[in-house]
């Protein structure tokens, strides 16, 4: 399974999700690491089991062992920042601001990979997951570390273009 695979799952309804895959899946502007973890991490941030067969698959191509779990971790503690955070910055009251997250992050200071690319994957992951706390957060650090808007902004729209593949398999499934 390959994205081909997802492409040709596709119903003709959504050309222009196709049409994004295939370009995003030839850009250059990300290293072949940045750009396949983005899609692995992505990927698995859909929750979507065509979608992450079809792109860890691919991926495997591209990365190392070593970046194929570090994608992972990315996806992985994000959905636990994503929704910590996400609540930090929604909540009315501010007192939880001041408060320590007490949860255990430890693989944001030794991804197993360039930090850059894990705070890049990061950031696509949180994206998905829409907090805000932690977009800004990763974008800060993919900039300090030189990365450059056009690819972080490359990063998301890999994601956004995985979430749509996945919401309309999902959508043909429930049909």
């Amino acid at each position: 399974m390959t994205i081909d695979t997802l492409k040709s799952a596709l119903p003709d309804y959504a050309k222009d999700i196709k049409l994004n895959l295939s370009s995003l899946a030839g850009e250059e502007i990300l290293t072949d690491q940045q750009k396949w973890g983005t899609f692995l991490a992505s990927a698995l941030a859909t929750r979507q089991k065509t979608v992450i067969a079809a792109i860890e698959e691919e991926a495997a191509d591209y990365l190392s062992a070593e970046a194929l779990t570090a994608a992972k971790a990315a996806h992985a503690i994000m959905a636990m920042n994503n929704v910590y955070y996400r609540f930090v910055h929604i909540a009315s009251n501010k007192d939880y601001h001041t408060m320590p997250a007490k949860l255990r992050m430890n693989i944001l200071a030794n991804p197993g990979v360039d930090k850059t690319d894990f705070e890049l994957w990061s950031l696509a992951v949180s994206a998905i997951n829409g907090c805000g706390m932690c977009i800004d957060s990763h974008e800060k650090q993919v900039l300090s570390h030189g990365l450059s808007k056009e690819q972080i902004h490359t990063a998301v729209r890999i994601a956004s273009t995985l979430h749509a593949v996945a919401a309309v398999l999902d959508g043909e499934d429930a049909q």
